[in-house]
């Protein structure tokens, strides 16, 4: 039979024809075949045909469902308009016997709609989304059980150039996540994995929905969703340093709502991924996704320490490099997290030689933001605490030039920080008190590597006769020019509240006489000309001093006695020095600048070899 002549065909006639043939071999088949002919009238006529047997046999089309879907998706993006119109008619059809069968087989057709949501085609894509939202309001067709198969499809419809498109798959979506929310059965696992996958799309529209769907399946989804944290926290981050403030928004209380989750490590929670996750957002360009990545750090801290520390070795150098970071917030918090995992012992000793050594690798980190963690960490650990430990392992320290200039910029903070104000307040009670003394010696161990910030360290503890003796003990080779801008910032800083006890002592000269002594030996290294020498020579001129104070000299500056004829007693910054062996102490500075003289030698020893060398390669 000619499949063209059942154009001309009454439905009567058509209905004959299903009651004298078998009707699965000698009518559809034919009819499907002719979807495929080359001619648009064939087509035509085909759809009209296939129209008319459906009307007719009604449920029993379904067992031909497939092959009619799959056609009737080839035609929906027909070429001919009149071909489409066809489609379409006998589109609406198949629909109407579909939801009236309880023959469909959804568990057979899923497999087909997943193949074809991949199709681009802007009217295939309007047909595939047509049928999804008719199949799902079949009340006895369970599409929200098999939503996992087509959603990746329809989340890539959100982002087609077509307006009416993104309005269907979004709608389609809503309606879906509706359904999500009142059903107790939900597969959100895999259901997660696209949603992670899509959340980082290009488009903003599908990343907006995508994180839409997250916020709502961390709310719902419970434990089914521990084993994809990782991945929803890889997702969420890098949104909430979105363009686009809705995204943000949604972003942010997503990410809130999972931090706010105690799931059980035994129960599949990985903290090694989200430490994962965490150490890699680090690194983002965005400052604030940077911040909630090291808030993430301080929830599983306190959550889960024990498995946190764990993977200590993991993360530890990502965390030192983000000191660097140029935001002060991120490296503020940086700082707290290297605290609370510094809480043991042990802990902390690893953090203090790891910011050395980092100091020591990255001088411009030093320069730039050394006070800021000093201070910081001083704040969050003690003060106390943390200028022993950076003394104790400077005092070894193998590079010369490296611990005079990390001395320096301890010693600076320390005589500017006003989060270090105990720490001074105790190294004045250094010749009175067992606590300050213990301080002073702890920190005079590495304080030696600079002359100046050992006679900073004296001036703190009121130890103004040991003060002296350092500054006669100065070689020529100590006075140069690193000596002398560091000389002048002291003269500077003396003028500072900080040094306020000081300036105020030389009111009474008679009982200060070493403090005297060693400021007139801070201005004779000065350089007259020099702003600083200026600045103390002014404050000097300012002591009262009387006629009654005699000095009697000796070789030994520890053996001098300053007597004062108006109440005969000694000088009061000599009578402690029992408590404190500072000659032992002073022995202990001029070898350690020994060691740096030499040092300096054998630096300038092999530029001149380094250069004669070069000078004779030249010459060959």
């Amino acid at each position: 039979m000619d499949i063209v002549d059942l154009e001309e065909r009454s439905m009567r006639e058509i209905a004959g024809l299903y009651r004298k043939f078998s009707f699965d071999v000698q009518i559809v088949p034919p009819v499907l075949n002719s979807f495929l002919d080359q001619d648009s009238r064939v087509r035509y006529y085909a759809c009209e045909a296939l129209y008319n047997i459906a009307k007719v046999v009604r449920g029993d089309f379904i067992i031909y469902f497939n092959k009619i879907f799959d056609a009737l998706c080839k035609l929906s993006a027909d070429s001919d308009a009149n071909v489409q119109s066809a489609a379409h008619l006998l589109d609406r059809l198949v629909k109407d016997i579909v939801t009236e069968s309880d023959q469909f087989s959804i568990e057979e057709f899923i497999p087909l709609l997943r193949e074809r949501m991949n199709v681009l085609n802007p009217y295939v894509r309007q047909f595939l989304v047509g049928w999804i939202t008719v199949l799902d309001s079949v009340p006895d067709i369970d599409m929200l059980g098999f939503l996992p198969d087509f959603l990746d499809g329809l989340f890539n419809m959100l982002s087609d150039s077509s307006h009416e498109i993104r309005q269907q798959a979004d709608a389609a979506l809503s309606e879906f996540l509706q359904e999500i929310k009142n059903s107790p059965n939900v597969d959100y696992g895999r259901m997660a994995e696209i949603l992670v996958r899509r959340a980082g799309s290009t488009d903003e529209f599908t990343r907006l929905t995508s994180i839409t769907w997250i916020n709502e399946f961390v709310k719902l989804g419970g434990e089914q969703l521990v084993p994809y944290y990782a991945d929803i926290l890889g997702a969420i981050l890098p949104c909430i340093s979105d363009e686009e403030e809705k995204i943000r928004v949604v972003a942010r209380e997503t990410n809130e709502e999972l931090r706010a989750i105690k799931a059980d490590p035994t129960e599949g929670f990985d903290i090694g991924a989200i430490l994962s996750i965490a150490k890699r957002e680090l690194n983002s360009e965005h400052e604030a996704t940077r911040t909630e990545a090291l808030h993430w750090f301080f929830t599983l801290l306190d959550q889960y320490r024990a498995e946190f520390l764990a993977y200590l070795n993991d993360i530890f150098d990502p965390l030192l490099n983000a000191l660097s970071d140029p935001s002060d917030v991120v490296v503020l918090l940086v700082l707290e997290v290297h605290a609370r995992i510094a809480e043991e012992s042990h802990h902390f000793h690893h953090l203090v030689s790891y910011l050395i050594c980092t100091f020591h690798n990255n001088h411009f980190l030093l320069e730039k933001r050394g006070a800021l963690i000093v201070r910081r960490l001083c704040v969050l650990l003690g003060a106390e605490k943390v200028y022993r430990e950076f003394s104790t392992i400077l005092e070894s320290e193998v590079d010369l030039d490296f611990a005079s200039v990390m001395v320096q910029a301890l010693n600076l903070i320390l005589l500017t920080s006003t989060e270090l104000g105990e720490l001074r307040s105790l190294l004045k009670k250094s010749l009175v008190d067992s606590c300050g003394k213990d301080l002073f010696q702890s920190l005079y161990a590495s304080w030696r590597h600079s002359p100046m910030a050992t006679i900073s360290l004296c001036l703190l503890a009121q130890a103004y006769s040991h003060a002296s003796c350092v500054i006669q003990s100065l070689g020529e080779e100590d006075i140069n020019v690193k000596f002398l801008v560091q000389l002048d910032k002291l003269i500077r800083l003396l003028e500072t509240p900080v040094f306020a006890y000081l300036r105020l002592q030389l009111l009474e000269p008679g009982k200060h006489t070493w403090l005297l002594k060693t400021l007139y030996g801070l201005l004779m290294l000065l350089p007259q000309q020099s702003a600083a020498f200026k600045i103390l020579r002014t404050r000097l001129k300012t002591v009262p001093f009387s006629e009654n104070i005699k000095r009697t000299s000796s070789a030994n500056p520890y053996s001098q006695i300053l007597q004062v004829t108006e109440d005969g007693n000694r000088n009061q910054d000599t009578q402690n020095y029992s408590a404190i062996n500072f000659p032992s102490l002073l022995q202990q500075f001029e070898h350690m600048q020994l060691q740096h003289r030499n040092h300096l030698k054998d630096q300038l020893q092999s530029r001149k070899s380094a250069s004669a060398l070069t000078l004779s390669q030249e010459l060959c």
